[in-house]
């Protein structure tokens, strides 16, 4: 039974509570040193004279120059471009408890805070948000239990099956040691080559080449835990779990070409896009589901649990729906919060537990030691936006930036003197206590044969996805090795593609003007020197589950147009129904309408009416909107006919697969574009899917919102890309 906002605990406050004791607002308040010092000149140092030495006296000086030299910390190795917000997790019902005894998961009457940070992988903090790339979905929840932290992606799958290689593939992705390039971008020649030698790597790689490394917004894409977990009941029973996040906005993305014109037009195209979406009370959401496996099915699969590059087919074990997860506060500060943010897998709740994935027992490792140099010391967790709910006894002590101040004798355990305290717990009283797995063998640096299927699940996702998405793919990699300078590491990764689909292996090889190597037995260069190849030889079998639904942007969500940008197109004396009538519409769906015009301020409508011009030319674009609507007005569409700038929107909107829709003379804007020979081609209705004219706003209206819907008319690629 679902929980009513009656049942629901005021815990969901406490995190804001913790977060507002170090939070300070400075509107109305006199300047002091770090001290409290009132300051009363911050704008010249003290000298000896007006025009004389500084002197070293001068503490306020020295202490605002030394804290600014040292405000940065060094950014994240991986992640470092990212955004975040808080919000809350709440559960559906109680039906999980007979599978996990994590209170936050099983109680509905709980909300419990969040913390959600996305970000790229390979860029540094000043990269672009539109970079072709995996996105860093990783969630702090702060439960009565303590932090749980879900450090996931938004593709279910990695490049590596064990985390000893982590080193050696983001070295290959980042840029050239010899010059610092490409910065976050994946095509050039270390990162193919490290590839071509790691055929592991080819299901991921499916992904990161596919539409979902270009996502519209962080509010439409995925969320996963990529790794295999374990849910433990309070019996100690334990089952295998697959963690998944789906947006109720569905899962979208852009064009390339569209995506390298964001970069320039607003880098922090995503990160503006959630602030603002959150500011507007459009609250992001998803649905966390889980895939949940019996522990006695471990081995009933024909790929293995523990292998961090496969995924298990929806088709195969369906998500089932525990809660939702909704995002409704943006940050106080940016470098408090966000940066300063430490995410660790090993950081869990009773009732969550770990699996044998070498990869993830790797990241156990990885976490702290970062957290360790970046945020300078063992007391990370003290910092407030990582501290839990509940307060921290143990017998942990000092240390670099220490904040929690301990009272008493004793710091060691077992004691008398402090009264045996801080005690442990019982498990019945929430203990965390391991699931006690039978583990036996000899050491050895090996895999399991039972990883070596590279490229069944490779060819499943690109069997999955429509025409349009493998198109796509398609484009991408002929982008990401055309951008390859040496010839050999071209041939050995169209090979590898030969194992995946000999279709996809042609057609990249037509793109680079190149033949389809003869293919041969692809080589594991991550086995050991002592390694015995034919111990480990690639396994080629069809996949179990030929296609799959859910592996499909084809197939996600298209009812809603919630958030969604509108640009229209106007000059003065705009028809004002024709504008009025449409843009209430829109805005009755929640869409966001922008009206764009050849200048700022205001324009008239032909009504008299002032209609605020929200973005000119100059800085509008249509790569930075989802939907173009050209109002009717005889004096605006003239005027736009003589703005070059009003017709590349139009075009370049068409050729990015938007909608666009005309109101009476506003066709004749249309006609003017490369678009109006598209719709006097009599090719057929492809030539003009997703373009809506009318005789009146109040026709078209609910066309055109059924248009924005589809999110993109990705067919007229097929037929040509027109100059924009």
């Amino acid at each position: 039974m679902k929980s009513t906002k009656s049942d629901v605990r005021e815990n969901n406050n406490k995190k804001q509570e913790n977060l507002a004791l170090h939070t300070e607002d400075s509107t109305g308040q006199p300047m002091t040193t770090n001290t409290g010092l009132l300051v009363n000149n911050d704008t010249s140092s003290l000298k000896a004279g007006e025009r004389g030495p500084s002197l070293l006296e001068d503490f306020y000086l020295r202490e605002k120059i030394t804290h600014f030299d040292h405000e940065r910390i060094p950014e994240r190795v991986v992640h470092a471009r990212g955004v975040a917000a808080h919000g809350y997790f709440q559960a559906y019902d109680s039906s999980f408890s007979k599978y996990t005894q994590a209170k936050f998961l099983t109680d509905p009457s709980r909300q419990t805070p969040v913390f959600l940070r996305f970000s790229t992988v390979a860029g540094s903090r000043g990269s672009s948000d539109l970079a072709r790339d995996v996105r860093g979905f990783s969630i702090k929840f702060y439960t009565e239990e303590g932090i749980f932290d879900m450090v996931g992606n938004n593709m279910p799958v990695f490049f590596i099956q064990d985390a000893i290689k982590f080193p050696d593939l983001i070295h290959a992705v980042k840029p050239e040691p010899l010059n610092e390039i490409p910065q976050a971008a994946s095509a050039h020649d270390t990162f193919w080559d490290f590839i071509s030698l790691t055929p592991e790597a080819m299901h991921m790689i499916m992904w990161v080449m596919s539409d979902r490394a270009l996502p519209r917004s962080l509010r439409m894409m995925d969320g996963f835990g990529v790794h295999t977990y374990r849910f433990v009941n309070e019996e100690g029973k334990a089952t295998f779990v697959k963690f998944h996040f789906k947006p109720t906005l569905g899962v979208h993305s852009v064009a390339w070409d569209e995506a390298q014109k964001i970069s320039g037009k607003d880098p922090d195209f995503h990160r503006r896009d959630l602030h603002e979406a959150i500011e507007a009370g459009a609250y992001p959401e998803w649905e966390f589901g889980v895939q949940l496996v019996a522990q006695e099915d471990e081995h009933k699969f024909d790929f293995d649990l523990l292998d961090p590059t496969k995924l298990i087919p929806e088709e195969l074990v369906p998500v089932q729906p525990i809660g939702k997860l909704v995002l409704n506060r943006n940050p106080d500060n940016y470098f408090a919060e966000t940066e300063q943010v430490a995410f660790h897998p090993g950081h869990v709740v009773p009732g969550i537990d770990f699996t044998n994935d070498p990869l993830l027992q790797g990241r156990l490792f990885s976490y702290t030691d970062t957290q360790l140099t970046r945020l300078g010391g063992p007391n990370f967790q003290e910092i407030p936006i990582n501290r839990p709910l509940n307060t921290v006894h143990n017998n942990q002590r000092d240390g670099h930036m220490r904040q929690q101040i301990n009272q008493g004798k004793t710091s060691y355990h077992p004691n008398t003197v402090g009264g045996g305290c801080p005690f442990q717990a019982m498990m019945k009283d929430g203990g965390f206590k391991h699931f006690e797995e039978r583990v036996e063998g000899s050491k050895i640096r090996a895999r399991s044969k039972s990883f070596m299927d590279f490229f069944s699940q490779a060819t499943m996702f690109f069997n999955s996805m429509s025409e349009p998405e493998q198109s796509h793919l398609v484009d991408a990699l002929r982008f990401e090795l055309g951008k390859v300078d040496i010839q050999d590491i071209r041939n050995r990764m169209v090979g590898l593609l030969t194992f995946v689909d000999k279709t996809l292996a042609r057609r990249v090889a037509e793109g680079l003007g190149m033949d389809v190597p003869e293919p041969q037995q692809p080589v594991n260069h991550q086995l050991g020197a002592d390694a015995n190849p034919k111990d480990y030889e690639p396994v080629f079998k069809k996949p179990a589950v030929e296609k799959s639904a859910a592996l499909s942007m084809a197939n996600t969500a298209k009812d809603s147009i919630k958030t969604r940008q509108v640009a229209f197109l106007a000059a003065g004396c705009v028809d004002a129904d024709s504008l009025a009538s449409v843009k209430k519409a829109l805005e009755a769906e929640g869409a966001v309408v922008r009206v764009v015009a050849p200048h700022n301020g205001f324009i008239k409508d032909s009504a008299g009416k002032q209609i605020k011009v929200d973005q000119s030319f100059l800085t509008a674009a249509s790569v930075l909107v989802d939907a173009v609507y050209v109002p009717a007005g005889q004096k605006s569409v003239t005027a736009l006919l003589n703005e070059p700038d009003a017709i590349h929107f139009i075009n370049e909107a068409y050729r990015h697969c938007k909608a666009i829709a005309a109101d009476g003379e506003g066709a004749d804007l249309i006609k003017a574009t490369y678009v109006g020979a598209k719709l006097n081609n009599k090719a057929g209705n492809d030539a003009v899917a997703g373009i809506v004219i009318g005789n009146g706003g109040n026709d078209l209206s609910a066309a055109f919102i059924d248009a924005i819907k589809q999110h993109r008319f990705w067919q007229r690629e097929k037929k040509d890309k027109i100059p924009a």
